[in-house]
């Protein structure tokens, strides 16, 4: 089954959306960190950068996530928000991902500089917060 996305107009969403840009930050594999390994990620943020949860629910569809690594096709999927509170990004079935967790997304504040971690698989990776831009 192939996920068709509805495309967003920006318009029509509130102004504390953003596209928030995370690199692969310092790891045994990658001393330096990788910007090619990272995610971007639409969605609401409230004033002290952490994600707004009541206006995700009114904008679930919106809230979206591309999965970016070298010499593979991005994946597409949405943020998701679990029972229990936890925050995962969901794809789409054919690219038969599992869904990948944010590490305490709740309490995150996605702000350029701050580390945030997220569970890809059996293993947690660090990621930077390298841009919040509005959309």
């Amino acid at each position: 089954m192939i996920m068709h996305l509805k495309p967003i107009l920006n318009t029509s969403l509130p102004q504390q959306f953003r596209q928030i840009r995370l690199e692969l930050a310092r790891e045994p594999a990658h001393p330096e960190g990788d910007s090619d390994f990272g995610y971007i990620i639409i969605a609401p943020l409230a004033p002290d950068g952490r994600i707004d949860h009541e206006s995700w629910k009114k904008h679930r569809e919106a809230c979206r996530v591309t999965r970016l690594r070298p010499d593979e096709n991005s994946d597409i999927g949405h943020l998701i928000h679990r029972p229990g509170g936890t925050w995962a990004f969901h794809y789409d079935d054919a690219t038969n991902l599992p869904d990948e967790a944010g590490y305490h997304f709740a309490d995150e504040r996605f702000v350029a500089g701050e580390y945030v971690s997220i569970e890809e698989g059996d293993t947690m990776h660090t990621y930077r917060v390298r841009s919040v831009a509005r959309l």
